[in-house]
């Protein structure tokens, strides 16, 4: 996760960078008025004099108004932002602005804004800009928003530094009135799926490769058709069986989304959450686009699921995985071996699993749905070493890779 820690941290670093900056200059200050305080001491005590007192009490007051003045600043200092609405996409640009005023009589001065930076852009912001404000005067910044990533957060300005005068010290201000976002996933239209470039190829294999006709048996599920029982099976084993014809009779798609939460940080969870519902959508749309219609399932509690037939149902699902919640306690091989209780899987020509991590049972679970003549096509979000996973595929157990930070076209 070394390359997701440091995308997000760059500009965390670079504000704490600023801060030892910032807090180096002032410990500076801060020693050579202790030294002017000292000599001042020193002065009195050899020379005495109106001159020697008044540089006292000088060096001495300074500290304190300058503290005295950062309190009030703190206190009466007022910032407004809004954006044009709290509902956004990943990746769409938002109208957004924040407004900088002085109410009061007197000046402010050393005012710098923080932003949320980990999960959020703010366009053509400057960097290490300090506003000055005269009384009743304001700073109106007006620009665009991006969010990086799908979730509930808060964006915009985080803070505001405060210093004093004379730079000795320095007060944050946590903004009340927080900016908190919600951000849906965006929508990746793919060209194509490259994982599944060759099924014309592979059907063809499928139809014509075997000496023996290509049919299978497995156990009757609750949703499968009658028309699909083989008879001579049942007849022989004394339970349901149902035939499946491997690359002609079963034309179907099913997309399994692993809705598993795999961290507590929100700096890990948000952007793998993120690719994990984006790829689910983009599989989703690329057949919805084609007017084909596919069956989705992932665990929510229980396991939910249902059809999409069409672009023109596709709205309804971008619904509904936008309000995925993803919770620690939702095994994904549970959820896929409860979804696979259900005809609508074992009906399927391909099913595409979105993961984050592969587990013995899931692999077990994968070979099930081989041995019933359905191509599995695995599509793993993590930035881990792929090596160890591409290995573990086959021709009808297709793996794919995909880092977190990474683009779907041209991966998928």
């Amino acid at each position: 996760m070394l390359e997701e820690k440091g995308g997000l941290h760059e500009q965390n670093i670079k504000d704490d960078t600023q801060g030892r900056q910032w807090g180096t200059g002032m410990r500076v200050r801060r020693w050579i008025l202790l030294g002017l305080w000292i000599l001042s001491l020193i002065t009195i005590s050899f020379y005495g004099g109106a001159v020697s007192y008044g540089f006292f009490f000088g060096v001495t007051l300074v500290p304190v108004i300058s503290l005295i003045y950062l309190l009030c600043v703190y206190f009466r200092f007022k910032i407004y932002q809004e954006t044009e609405s709290r509902n956004m996409v990943c990746d769409q640009p938002m109208s957004y602005y924040f407004v900088l005023e002085n109410e009061d009589y007197f000046a402010y001065t050393g005012i710098s804004v923080r932003m949320y930076s980990s999960f959020s852009h703010v366009e053509e912001f400057p960097d290490n800009v300090e506003y000055e404000l005269l009384p009743g005067d304001k700073s109106t910044y007006e620009t665009k928003i991006v969010c990086k990533y799908r979730g509930e957060y808060g964006i915009g300005v985080k803070e505001v530094i405060l210093t004093d005068f004379f730079r000795l010290f320095r007060l944050r201000h946590v903004v009340s009135g927080q900016i908190k976002a919600m951000v849906s996933p965006k929508i990746v239209q793919l060209s194509e799926l490259s994982s599944i470039v060759d099924m014309p190829i592979l059907s063809r294999q499928d139809a014509f490769g075997n000496t023996e006709p290509d049919i299978l048996v497995r156990d009757y599920v609750q949703g499968d058709s009658l028309k699909q029982v083989h008879w001579k099976a049942t007849a022989r084993e004394g339970k349901l069986k149902i035939r499946t014809m491997t690359g002609r009779e079963n034309q179907g798609i099913s997309i399994f989304c692993d809705t598993k939460r795999h961290s507590e940080e929100m700096r890990d969870y948000l952007p793998l959450e993120n690719k994990i519902l984006e790829a689910f959508l983009a599989v989703g749309f690329f057949f919805a686009g084609k007017e084909m219609e596919f069956f989705f399932c992932y665990g929510q509690g229980e396991v939910i699921r249902g059809r999409v037939d069409g672009i023109k149902e596709f709205e309804g699902f971008y619904h509904r995985v936008s309000e995925i919640a993803f919770d620690e306690g939702c095994e994904p091989q549970e959820a896929l071996e409860h979804a696979m209780e259900w005809g609508d899987v074992w009906n399927s020509r391909i099913v595409f699993c979105i993961l984050h991590e592969l587990t013995p049972a899931m692999m077990e679970l994968t070979e099930r749905l081989i041995a019933g003549g359905i191509i599995v096509v695995m599509y793993l979000i993590t930035n881990q070493d792929p090596a160890d996973y591409v290995k573990q595929g086959s021709i009808r157990r297709r793996i794919v890779v995909i880092p977190v930070e990474a683009g779907l076209e041209g991966r998928m």
